[in-house]
């Protein structure tokens, strides 16, 4: 199963970290966000993934697969 989640704001990336640290796919669309708050998601994102050890790939412009 793969989570699908379209944050609103950088607020909402409390979901995104909450089903990866559960070890669930999430796959991240940033494509309602200015450029600079998708940023700041994928900056998170990031983060997450390193600590976690966990793999992100780019699908598309604002869309991302998180792989715990």
């Amino acid at each position: 199963m793969v989570k699908s989640l379209r944050p609103q704001n950088y607020n909402e990336v409390l979901y995104v970290g909450h089903f990866f640290r559960k070890g669930v796919p999430v796959l991240m669309d940033l494509t309602d966000l200015p450029d600079a708050e998708a940023k700041q998601l994928v900056d998170f994102a990031t983060g997450l993934v390193f600590g976690r050890g966990g793999a992100l790939d780019r699908v598309d412009r604002k869309l991302f697969l998180l792989q715990p």
